[in-house]
């Protein structure tokens, strides 16, 4: 699996990118966790609200930092 943070360095795309982070640990789930800060990759996945979350190239969740839980479900749920 691979997650990708898009955002532009803000605190609160820091913010994601550490709690994803911390559920991966926490969860003993495997993937491959990046951040992408360039804005003209961010923008080939129109996505206009940051921070945004993408596993395996779908964005799952965007515009705000999501809660434990709710990370959880965007990770392990191919919906």
């Amino acid at each position: 699996m691979e997650i990708i943070i898009l955002g532009t360095g803000c605190a609160k795309c820091s913010a994601t990118y550490d709690k994803v982070a911390k559920v991966l640990k926490e969860q003993n789930i495997s993937a491959e966790l990046k951040k992408e800060q360039d804005i003209l990759e961010i923008v080939k996945y129109n996505v206009m609200s940051l921070p945004a979350i993408v596993v395996d190239g779908e964005i799952k969740l965007k515009g705000y930092v999501p809660s434990e839980d709710e990370i959880i479900n965007a990770i392990t749920n191919k919906n």
